[in-house]
């Protein structure tokens, strides 16, 4: 009785079941038989192995160069580094070329120092040089004796001395350079029994070429003299020289 019951359940199933497989096999199936319950969220996957490198890439093409930027700000000044060690020395440099002449490292020199000759007395007229003959130095021969002149080489300041004994007449003479006469001397004679003295001297500047002597003032002037026991003396020396302005003589 009850399988009879089963019979338009299990009909109605068949049917249904057929139909279904003509469409799924014409895969018209409805839309609503296609669509579930949400499921059951799964558990997470293992995490996976890394992959390999990937290939590079291709070189890119070089862009233009871009605008020049401003310029920083300057920045704090270093401390100073240590000392480094002393290098090597370096090679010989090549000789160089050859200076001019030095001045000499010797000083210039010019003396001189001459007398009359014992017992001679020189009656002598206005403008005649006294020609101190007998040579006491006369190393440079800058004094002539020839002429009682002394000619100057080396230029610069000179010292010149005259000491003239008087005897018998009065004596007056000028120190003369280049015929101008510089400095004079005179001294009386009195009738003095023995001879007396009259000395000179003064500061010249030279220059090669001048000359300096004595010469007589007054013809009737003329008392100078000289014997065994007193002489009249020209002397002359250099006391400086000018080292920059022309050559120096030893």
């Amino acid at each position: 009785m009850t399988s009879l019951r089963l019979l338009p359940l299990l009909h109605a199933l068949l049917i249904l079941y057929i139909h279904l497989s003509n469409q799924l096999e014409t895969n018209k199936i409805p839309p609503s038989l296609c669509i579930g319950h949400p499921g059951t969220p799964g558990t997470p996957g293992v995490h996976g192995s890394p992959g390999q490198p990937g290939r590079d890439g291709r070189d890119g093409r070089d862009a233009p160069p871009g605008e020049k930027g401003q310029q920083g700000d300057k920045g704090y000044q270093g401390e100073t580094g240590m000392r480094g060690l002393t290098g090597d020395k370096g090679d010989p440099g090549e000789k160089g070329e050859r200076g001019q002449p030095g001045e000499c490292a010797v000083a210039p020199k010019s003396a001189f120092s001459a007398k009359l000759s014992e017992g001679r007395s020189l009656p002598l007229t206005v403008g005649d040089a006294v020609h101190f003959d007998k040579i006491l130095l006369n190393e440079q021969g800058d004094y002539n004796r020839e002429t009682g002149r002394f000619t100057c080489r080396v230029p610069g300041v000179y010292y010149f001395a005259v000491h003239a004994t008087v005897y018998r007449a009065s004596l007056q003479f000028d120190l003369m350079k280049n015929g101008h006469t510089v400095a004079s001397y005179f001294q009386f004679y009195g009738n003095w029994s023995k001879p007396a003295s009259l000395s000179g001297g003064s500061l010249l500047h030279l220059i090669p070429g001048d000359q300096v002597w004595v010469q007589m003032a007054l013809s009737e002037y003329n008392g100078i003299y000289s014997s065994t026991k007193t002489d009249s003396t020209f002397t002359g020396f250099l006391v400086y020289s000018d080292w920059k302005n022309s050559a120096v003589f030893a």
